[in-house]
């Protein structure tokens, strides 16, 4: 499975960015797809993931009532909408797909980061 994320941007704080990964090479839909972060000097951070029937998700508390994650089986695509944008949030953003508990395992696949970047 090849992943191209974009959407990235600086966004002052209290705004809103949305993400895109668009999918390709494998069966989309049998795939968990979420979302991972890295910030300087930090550890790699999950943020969300959705099952591949759309029936469960799960955010990082640190994004919760904020981040919303969503896709679009037709089409190939995850989205991240986040709102509510803070200085924390800034990080480079890693779409992932795979048949493992993001929370806890690491994803089969990575694309390539997008930069987020909040100004206070």
């Amino acid at each position: 499975v090849q992943l191209q994320a974009s959407g990235g941007g600086l966004v002052q704080a209290g705004g809103s960015l949305r993400l895109s990964c668009a999918a390709s090479g494998g069966t989309f839909s049998r795939y968990t797809v979420g979302w991972f972060r890295l910030a300087p000097g930090k550890e790699r951070e999950f943020v969300a993931s959705i099952s591949g029937s759309r029936s469960w998700t799960y955010s990082a508390d640190s994004v919760k009532g904020r981040f919303t994650i969503s896709r679009d089986n037709a089409k190939n695509t995850v989205a991240l909408q986040m709102n509510s944008l803070k200085p924390e949030d800034t990080a480079v953003y890693y779409c992932a797909a795979g048949h493992t508990d993001f929370r806890f395992r690491a994803p089969n696949y990575w694309g390539q980061g997008t930069q987020v970047t909040v100004s206070s």
